[in-house]
């Protein structure tokens, strides 16, 4: 995975998850690739063109290098299925059966922030993920089970929509028990139009991300 692009990875255990969600596969193989430094640095503000197009570019990658590695599972005589974007979808409360994020939870790589990203203590929320699942023998990482966000406020405050209520995840709770997907995505729709006069359809907005301190500290570095 490394080789062909990825910045981090990981195997979970999930067999704790509901085997539906999991289409009875034990275990997940999470994937994540990080945005250009400079392109977070930029969307402080407003999303930018720029970060629209990674944010597009990434999902891309991610669904080629999943892709190229269920068929090497397969290759290998075990059975696996890529999370790409067309077999995953999403549905009308904007969330889906089995999220790319809860793969990763259990893969070890980072825990759920308040504002219902991906928070990993190397870049912060600064990237994208995908997934597979799959029944070959790999060794499983612990599992995050509790946030590391703590006291901190920075997304809760900085979220134009106010959809982050500022509590903490944990292992089993539903997003929307501490996360507005919907008041989210509007908001999103206004700042992408603002940020980069896009149609009214395009919802994307980073701000948790720019905020993040994970990121920040990633950011300072870079």
């Amino acid at each position: 995975m490394f080789t062909r692009g990825a910045d981090l990875a990981g195997f979970g255990d999930l067999t704790g998850l509901q085997p539906e969600t999991r289409e009875n596969m034990p275990v997940g193989v999470s994937v994540a690739m990080k945005y250009p430094a400079d392109v977070i640095r930029c969307i402080a503000d407003l999303p930018t063109q720029e970060y629209f197009d990674w944010y597009n570019l990434l999902n891309e990658k991610l669904d080629g290098l999943v892709t190229f590695g269920a068929e090497f599972l397969r290759s290998a005589g075990y059975r696996a299925i890529a999370q790409t974007r067309a077999q995953v979808g999403a549905s009308g409360i904007l969330s889906t059966a089995l999220p790319h994020k809860t793969v990763a939870t259990r893969a070890g790589i980072g825990w759920i922030g308040k504002c219902a990203l991906l928070v990993t203590e190397v870049y912060g929320s600064m990237i994208r993920l995908s997934s597979i699942l799959t029944d070959a023998p790999l060794g499983a990482a612990r599992p995050v089970n509790d946030s590391k966000c703590g006291g901190c406020r920075a997304c809760t405050d900085a979220c134009p929509a106010g959809a982050v209520s500022g509590r903490e995840w944990s292992a089993g709770l539903c997003r929307d028990e501490f996360f507005d997907a919907p008041a989210c995505q509007k908001t999103a729709r206004e700042r992408a139009r603002l940020g980069f006069g896009a149609d009214g359809v395009v919802a994307i907005c980073g701000r948790c991300i720019a905020v993040c301190p994970y990121t920040l500290g990633y950011l300072e570095q870079s």
